[in-house]
């Protein structure tokens, strides 16, 4: 099958957040499977050509953006097992300090105008490299109208008639809403400019224009496409519409880039370890803690976090409850980027805490894995969670998660029981620091006072690959 696959980022090139892994293992995990994929993303300046081999094409695209056009070139490489990736070069829109937005955390005025021209370049380039894709897999909202081009002004050119489209929504809160203008930069008409096409609210909707137009959509977790088809604080205007789309609608688990999150060859860890190998992890643990700048105190038990500093991600319920557990003996290493009165308020807890609280500001990979091999209960508390690839890396690592029964962590999670030797974490009841708290303090009493079920409840995270098949 010939797979061409759309994305804003995707690792090793680009990446904000999860969306950037899941493409990047995804596409790894397609041509194990022996399909005919190719990447394509936008040449944002973070992208290192050498590092990637990256040449630039011999032709340009001229691709017309309202009322004039816009001339891009194209750079391509090989990645992986062969991998062909293609990057889109347009600096008057991509080359910039970061992704959507500058350092300051402003979205850029003209995001609209930059996936515009990304996704007509996606369906020039195939034409262009003679590559007929027999699916574009198009991922959120930055390329929700790579679909709607396909069934509009697209829909009668004869090289793209053997090619459906999948969309897949990766977190639904962030849709690429924008004023109703952007209909005619985008070359649509005001045919188009319906409720049942491209309107929202008197505005044009990326992402709805994906799942309108799209032949299949999916989303990143069974529970999440439940949420977001029957909830409108979960989907965000748009659970009528997948209520609609209910018979091509579905939910599939993220998986992991397994060979990338294995602690048994991780060269960021200080002692790698498995299964069979269990008792190197507590070295990681004590590396942890002085790497911090924490007593490499055993019995303590250490939390971890690895999040952007995001109100989804319930940071607020971090900071609500957190002084409890130090007062009671816990460690905490938090790692995260994001909101600045989080960070602020991140910092002010380390100072008063100097020996049992560290956290770290921005995006660190090397600690980042760290924290994973080293931390003895991992904290996710999120208000809504998509899928979550952090639960699952914990997971893998030996850090068990206390979470919030929300989308993939509650696929993903199964809750401990001390009647049975079953359960990989502990799952809050409700979505509020309250109930947040009693699943903590759980955590934390199995830890201190009964190793043995500690021991099997690692080992049975340690099991979960949580692999793509």
């Amino acid at each position: 099958m010939k797979i061409l696959l759309a994305a804003s980022e995707a690792v090793p090139f680009c990446k904000t957040g999860g969306l950037a892994d899941v493409v990047g293992a995804l596409v790894q995990d397609l041509k194990n499977k022996k399909q005919d994929v190719r990447l394509v993303l936008p040449k944002y300046r973070v992208v290192d050509t050498d590092a990637f081999g990256l040449k630039p094409l011999s032709f340009a695209l001229t691709l017309p953006l309202g009322d004039s056009f816009e001339t891009v070139t194209v750079w391509e490489g090989k990645w992986g097992r062969g991998i062909p990736v293609y990057l889109i070069d347009a600096p008057k829109y991509f080359d910039r300090e970061g992704l959507y937005q500058d350092n300051h955390g402003a979205g850029y005025t003209d995001n609209d105008d930059r996936y515009v021209l990304f996704s007509r370049a996606v369906l020039e380039l195939a034409k262009a490299i003679d590559f007929r894709p027999d699916i574009i897999h198009c991922h959120d909202w930055q390329t929700g109208l790579i679909p709607a081009y396909l069934s509009t002004i697209y829909k009668y050119d004869g090289f793209f008639i053997p090619t459906s489209s999948v969309f897949s929504v990766h977190n639904i809160a962030c849709q690429g809403i924008f004023p109703k203008n952007t209909l005619f930069t985008a070359g649509f008409s005001w045919a188009d400019f319906t409720s049942d096409r491209l309107e929202f609210f008197d505005q044009m909707n990326f992402l709805k224009a994906g799942i309108v137009f799209s032949h299949m959509v999916s989303t990143v977790s069974p529970s999440y496409a439940d949420e977001v088809k029957s909830d409108r604080e979960f989907g965000r205007g748009m659970e009528g519409l997948l209520r609609s789309r209910a018979h091509d609608f579905f939910g599939i688990l993220n998986g992991l880039d397994i060979k990338y999150w294995n602690p048994a060859t991780d060269p960021y860890i200080h002692k790698q370890f498995s299964l069979k190998n269990l008792a190197a992890r507590a070295r990681c643990k004590s590396h942890l803690q002085k790497a911090c700048g924490l007593p490499p105190e055993s019995k303590s038990p250490l939390l971890g976090m690895v999040s952007r500093l995001d109100p989804q991600k319930g940071i607020d319920i971090i900071l609500h409850v957190i002084e409890k557990f130090i007062v009671g003996g816990c460690q905490a290493v938090f790692l995260g980027h994001g909101n600045h009165e989080y960070v602020s308020a991140f910092k002010a807890l380390q100072k008063k805490y100097m020996h049992q609280i560290s956290f770290s500001a921005g995006f660190n990979e090397p600690l980042a894995h760290q924290i994973y091999a080293g931390a003895d209960i991992f904290l996710m508390p999120s208000k809504f969670e998509p899928c979550g690839l952090s639960q699952m890396i914990a997971m893998r690592y030996g850090a068990v998660p206390v979470v919030t029964p929300v989308g993939g962590l509650k696929d993903t999670v199964l809750p401990f029981t001390s009647s049975k030797p079953i359960g990989l974490g502990f799952v809050s009841r409700e979505v509020n620091a309250t109930s947040y708290v009693r699943a903590l303090d759980e955590a934390v009493h199995v830890y201190t006072t009964d190793p043995v079920t500690w021991k099997r409840l690692m080992k049975r995270c340690l099991s979960c690959p949580f692999q793509w098949a």
